[in-house]
């Protein structure tokens, strides 16, 4: 025999979830009668409900063919007021009044069961219902009860942890138990467990997903002596983040359905006919001839014209209707439904479940609205139009509200998991910590930056001393991941126009939250604060992760420089403060900008300096050779600057610095590797006065360019910290460097080079003069340059920073 021990009615009294408080509807009110007749459709043999705190339901059904009287019963811990949820089967009026009366002691509740020799099963063990489960709650569990349930709306990850405990207990086990929390356990076998399956359904969708299955029991008294005895086996699925929010727009949908009668018009409106497949629990209706001719004028009239206005409704609405009508397996869904729990049987999509393919229609729905909102806030900070930013950012909270479902979900789900490796590591003995594995959110892991560059070194080092170590980033490159990265297909792109050559992606939100949930990571870290960067701090809250974030980028600074106007500044200073306060750490290159952020605000003990390191290896002096020859320079001391060729640099300065360098020594050479905005302008200002310019080099090229250069030139204020410092030093070159900025951090003044004392350009002048005209002195810098970066190789580096990962678990 089978049966749904889980199941609930419009009934149910348990609170609702707090988007649902939102909506403004139960969490459950579908019909006692309906569930039967789904119950029954889907091969159980026996039928009962179990609401919270009430029989109401069970007994509307109880005339019918296989039913019995069950409910669900909320019970406390007395010491904490703990909730716990217990399943009492096959009961009548008289004794839920009994039940109603001792059920605020889960003690008291227990001894009244078992001296009436009620069945009764612990639901949900590992779910903490109010937030005030422990493991040490867990272990008073096993001493009072027999019977546990696998639970339907929760995931493998839960029930197989609550297999593994019950199944291994031993009589050890619960003699220590027993020792520890001074109680007697129950039953002759304490340490063996029985076990049942239960849907724990609220909207009628995942009914009998999970249940209870006694092949030999020939009727009701055969199935609960089976079940008391420990013979039952739970069957069916479990479930998933994407199901339990799938129930939860379902439960809403339902709600406002019965609320608003619109069960009349659902054939008349391709949406809400699309709608009641997924979300009625009776997606099988086929659709009549009135969908059909509306479902043709609706994509006519789509055609013809946008959305009616940028409201958040008419935009999802609006990107709704077009989804329907351009993918083909969701339209056939709409015209002629599907089999529940099924999805198409046919086409790209086929075999995926209903919870899949509401997924994915959410998710692309969404992200086209998600992609909308983020080109008009990009255009109104580019126009610093504050009063439609916050306009902006409201729409933004509706979206978010809209998908409050999966944000529940995965939280919760997410909080499971903690409780069960705290379970298992009380129960098991050692700790609760798992490996460190840590998701790197980035922005900018293509682009030509000290920031990618050293994302890729990491995932090499990570690769090299098996860390575990994910980027997650936003490409448009065709091909397969990298090793070590995760690229997604970007919803949407915006091009800066005051910073050209800088894309930002927005992120696939929903996909990248169903990845880092699925991949267990234990850290969440933040390279940098654009979208990516949003969609890390957004995710990490969801799930409960630490979050950390680098301080890579001077973007206030580089806000003024690139616009000249003080409000864009401030503004960015003012959403630097908002984003790096999120953080759990905020990890800085370099002391000067530790104490710029505390200065202007963020929290100073979430400050951390992170050792950088250098490739010493691909960077040394015995990559010296001829390649100067290969833009036409032969003779003469030649000054090397490497990086993105932007005023913000103050290659300005270096450019003066060195047509005045000119007029005492003529034949000195500057070589300017990269490219950027101000390529053109610094081209033409030095022109036929000694300057080659590369283009963007990299790999062995670059290598032995730095080596075959003399002197290095860093002339930037706004860098936090400077890649290609190292890298000159590394290489054997001497460095000048600004007064301002973390550059001048990694240089050993007067040692390893020189730090302008001014910045300007008559104080870089005169430093690369000096160096350029004592060649014994540069030649013992070049020396201390290489010994200082032996000692900061990448690989050390690494492994300090992973450190900060794992002292934090």
């Amino acid at each position: 025999m089978k049966i749904d021990l889980h199941v609930h009615s419009k009934h149910s009294t348990r609170p609702s979830q707090w988007f649902l408080q939102k909506l403004g509807c139960p969490e459950s009110f579908t019909e006692p009668r309906k569930l039967y007749e789904i119950a029954k459709s889907r091969g159980m043999d026996l039928v009962t409900i179990t609401d919270h705190n009430t029989i109401a339901g069970a007994l509307e059904i109880a005339h019918l063919p296989g039913t019995f009287v069950s409910e669900e019963v909320t019970t406390y811990f007395p010491e904490d007021g703990c909730k716990a949820h217990v399943l009492v089967l096959d009961i009548d009026e008289a004794i839920h009044q009994d039940i109603q009366k001792v059920r605020e002691n889960i003690h008291d509740l227990v001894a009244y069961l078992r001296g009436e020799g009620i069945v009764h099963v612990l639901a949900h063990p590992l779910f903490g219902v109010n937030d005030k489960l422990t493991p040490w709650h867990f272990e008073r569990m096993l001493l009072l009860f027999e019977t546990f349930e696998l639970n339907g709306t929760r995931d493998a990850y839960q029930n197989d942890t609550l297999r593994s405990l019950l199944t291994g207990l031993t009589r050890k086990d619960m003699e220590r138990l027993a020792d520890r929390h001074g109680l007697e356990p129950v039953g002759a076998t304490p340490w063996v467990k029985g076990l049942t399956g239960g849907s724990d359904d609220h909207s009628s969708l995942g009914i009998a997903s999970m249940h209870t299955h006694v092949p030999d029991a020939k009727g009701l008294p055969a199935f609960l002596e089976s079940v008391a005895q420990g013979r039952a086996r739970p069957a069916g699925r479990t479930s998933s983040p994407k199901a339990m929010a799938h129930n939860l727009y379902a439960i809403a949908y339902q709600f406002y359905k019965a609320r608003f009668g619109l069960e009349r018009t659902v054939d008349k409106d391709v949406l809400l006919t699309f709608l009641d497949r997924f979300l009625s629990g009776d997606p099988g209706r086929r659709a009549g001839v009135v969908f059909r001719l509306q479902a043709l004028w609706t994509a006519v009239k789509r055609s013809r014209r946008a959305p009616a206005s940028g409201s958040l409704p008419d935009m999802l609405r609006h990107e709704a209707e077009r989804l329907i009508h351009e993918d083909k397996a969701l339209f056939a869904m709409a015209k002629s439904g599907t089999a529940p729990g099924a999805a198409p049987r046919s086409g790209e999509h086929a075999g995926a479940s209903l919870e899949d393919e509401w997924f994915r229609f959410v998710t692309r729905a969404s992200d086209k609205v998600l992609a909308g909102f983020g080109d008009r806030l990009l255009r109104q900070l580019s126009g610093a139009n504050l009063f439609d930013v916050f306009n902006g950012l409201g729409a933004a909270g509706a979206l978010y509200t809209a998908l409050a479902p999966y944000f529940v979900a995965y939280t919760v789900f997410t909080k499971d998991r903690a409780l069960c490796r705290q379970a298992h590591a009380a129960l098991r003995g050692g700790t609760e910590g798992q490996n460190v594995k840590v998701g790197h959110f980035t922005d900018t892991f293509h682009d030509v930056n000290g920031v990618a560059l050293t994302l890729r070194m990491q995932v090499d080092m990570a690769l090299k001393h098996g860390k575990e170590l994910r980027v997650i980033t936003c490409s448009r490159q065709d091909g397969a991941d990298i090793e070590g990265v995760r690229q997604f297909a970007p919803i949407g792109s915006c091009e800066l126009a005051e910073y050209p050559g800088q894309t930002f992606h927005y992120p696939p939100f929903l996909e990248m939250l169903e990845y880092v949930h699925e991949q267990g990571f234990t850290h969440l870290h933040s390279a940098t604060p654009g979208p990516i960067g949003l969609a890390a701090l957004g995710i990490a809250r969801i799930l409960k992760l630490p979050v950390y974030g680098t301080y890579h980028t001077a973007f206030p600074q580089y806000a003024k420089a690139l616009t000249g106007d003080d409000a864009m500044e401030e503004l960015m200073w003012k959403y630097m403060l908002w984003y790096y306060n999120q953080m759990d750490k905020v990890f800085v290159p370099s002391k000067a900008t530790g104490d710029e952020l505390a200065a202007k605000g963020i929290e100073r003990r979430k400050i951390t300096l992170f050792t950088r390191g250098v490739d010493i290896e691909r960077f040394t002096p015995a990559k010296r050779d001829g390649i100067l020859e290969r833009w036409g320079v032969r003779k003469g001391p030649a000054l090397l600057y490497v990086g993105r060729i932007s005023r913000e640099k103050n290659l300005h300065l270096l450019a003066e610095a060195f047509l005045e360098l000119r007029r005492t020594l003529p034949e000195a050479n500057l070589v300017v590797a990269g490219d950027g905005p101000y390529a053109r302008e610094m081209k033409q200002g030095l022109e036929g006065k000694g300057a080659v310019f590369t283009g963007y080099i990299q790999g062995d090229d670059l290598a032995r360019l730095y080596a075959s250069c003399d002197l290095f030139v860093f002339p930037s204020a706004t860098d936090t910290f400077g890649n290609v410092v190292l890298e000159a030093q590394a290489s054997g070159l001497p460095v000048v460097v600004g007064a301002q900025g973390g550059p001048r951090e990694n240089v050993e003044d007067g040692v390893t080079g020189v730090v302008a004392p001014r910045g300007d350009a008559q104080s870089l002048c005169r430093a690369m003069a000096e160096l350029l005209r004592d060649e014994p002195r540069r030649k013992r810098m070049s020396r201390a340059a290489r010994a200082a970066m032996e000692e900061r190789s990448f690989d050390k580096a690494f492994m300090e920073t992973w450190e900060l990962y794992r002292c934090a678990c």
